[in-house]
């Protein structure tokens, strides 16, 4: 049981979900969707995950990221910077990666955290933290009529996410710290493991080879 919560900042909450929701307005102009396609992308991308959260696994009314308007204008926000500024993101790559990794972790021990307040077990938390997320680019890719990322061979990206969930469930369940503590431990963990995957190119490969990891390929795009 939890002896506390924690409440991701506003600022990082907004910048995390355009940062997510970009990478889905990218992926749909890429794509030569129009205008309605490259909104429903943003829109799975940046909140997906919790929508799944909430609507599938948590069902405590109506979700905060429907009934607040700035998640809504944070993701038009979004659309409209990919369409403006679309050939110029990638000059950003490096600060969008950060935001992402950042974002992995706090997503996963929020998803976690609001799935042990709802009662659901440990094991159940877990899985509801890493749907949180990445279950925005599941979407966004099942939308595309594309096999999800997460589930090909590349660098590490669930297994990171699940690592910070573990994590939160490990500090603020077994250790007993508080929320916020047992929170930025998992978001730190989560950054360094992520930061090291990307730096080492740990990857996972197809179990069929005989082998569950390596890191001798050029990573998969994530």
């Amino acid at each position: 049981m939890l002896r506390s919560s924690f409440d991701l900042p506003v600022l990082f909450d907004l910048g995390a979900t355009f940062a997510f929701a970009l990478s889905g307005a990218l992926a749909g102009i890429k794509r030569n969707y129009d205008i309605v396609g490259v909104f429903a992308l943003a829109l799975v991308s940046g909140i997906g995950g919790g929508l799944i959260r909430d609507g599938l696994f948590i069902h405590s009314g109506a979700t905060p990221l429907l009934t607040i308007p700035r998640y809504i204008q944070v993701i038009g926000a979004a659309v409209v910077c990919g369409v403006i500024f679309g050939a110029r993101i990638h000059r950003f790559a490096r600060l969008i990666a950060v935001v992402d990794a950042l974002g992995l972790g706090a997503y996963a021990a929020f998803g976690v955290q609001k799935s042990l307040l709802a009662g659901l077990p440990a094991p159940a938390a877990i899985l509801v933290g890493v749907i949180n997320a990445v279950g925005g680019g599941v979407l966004r890719d099942l939308l595309c009529r594309e096999e999800p990322l997460v589930f090909k061979p590349g660098q590490f990206y669930l297994l990171t996410a699940l690592a910070g969930a573990v994590t939160f469930v490990f500090c603020s369940v077994t250790l007993e710290f508080s929320a916020n503590r047992a929170a930025l431990i998992a978001v730190a963990l989560t950054f360094v493991f992520r930061a090291l995957t990307i730096a080492g190119n740990w990857r996972t490969a197809p179990v069929a080879s005989g082998s569950i990891f390596e890191n001798d390929e050029p990573p998969a795009p994530r």
